[in-house]
């Protein structure tokens, strides 16, 4: 039997890719750059936002097996990575 949180965290990646595929046709399809780099920016949004719900799934899974030192550090490598990745 799959774990309910592993299923979630799994379609939501799928989710994801799904979209990350759609843009890449869409981008084929309308065949200029200016629309192809809109397209690419939205996709900007989608990334963190997967990565957040994701990573918020497994933590709400794994909160029963986790003391607070190791939860604290979790959330601040978390905290870190989304810094470095929105940080113009």
């Amino acid at each position: 039997m799959i774990n309910k949180v592993v299923m979630s965290m799994a379609s939501l990646r799928l989710m994801s890719g799904t979209i990350e595929i759609c843009a890449a046709l869409l981008m084929l399809r309308l065949n200029q750059i200016d629309k192809a780099l809109v397209v690419n920016s939205s996709l900007a949004l989608v990334g963190p936002l997967i990565l957040i719900a994701t990573t918020t799934i497994g933590l709400v899974g794994l909160s029963d097996k986790l003391s607070l030192d190791k939860f604290l550090w979790v959330a601040a490598g978390i905290t870190f990575l989304m810094i470095g990745i929105l940080k113009k």
